[in-house]
């Protein structure tokens, strides 16, 4: 089993930057891969960013493409967010997950074995 504790979510201006964590404790942190997702008030949480066990692979949804960039230490056991020019619509509660199947790069909620609690990102006009 594995705990996650997302970090570094905050209040910020259109066109700004945020770099979100998410710390792992508990069993071998590189036996997943890591994703983040989001879910804004009365919708769907949605795939942002997965990344793979082994750094080698990363996946986006389209709509953050060219704008986050998802990355990890897996000696430090920490997934990390790094969100650029941000938009007003990117406001929502972001959360990291951690997938068993560590060859997969899984884009759906239910591939993702834990979650942490979620940080808070809003994003005014």
């Amino acid at each position: 089993q594995v705990q996650l504790v997302e970090s570094g979510g905050g209040l910020v201006q259109a066109g700004g930057s945020l770099r979100l964590s998410c710390a792992a404790t508990g069993r071998t942190f590189s036996d997943y891969s890591m994703g983040w997702f989001r879910q804004a008030p009365g919708k769907e949480r949605e795939f942002v960013a997965a990344i793979s066990w082994s750094y080698s692979r990363t996946y986006y949804n389209d709509s953050v493409k060219d704008r986050f960039t998802i990355s990890r230490n897996n000696a430090e056991k920490t997934v990390y967010l790094q969100m650029n020019s941000l938009k007003p619509e990117d406001t929502a509660v972001y959360y990291c997950g951690a997938d068993r199947t560590k060859v997969r790069l899984g884009l759906a909620r239910s591939d993702y074995d834990y979650w942490g609690q979620g940080t808070q990102v809003t994003v005014s006009s």
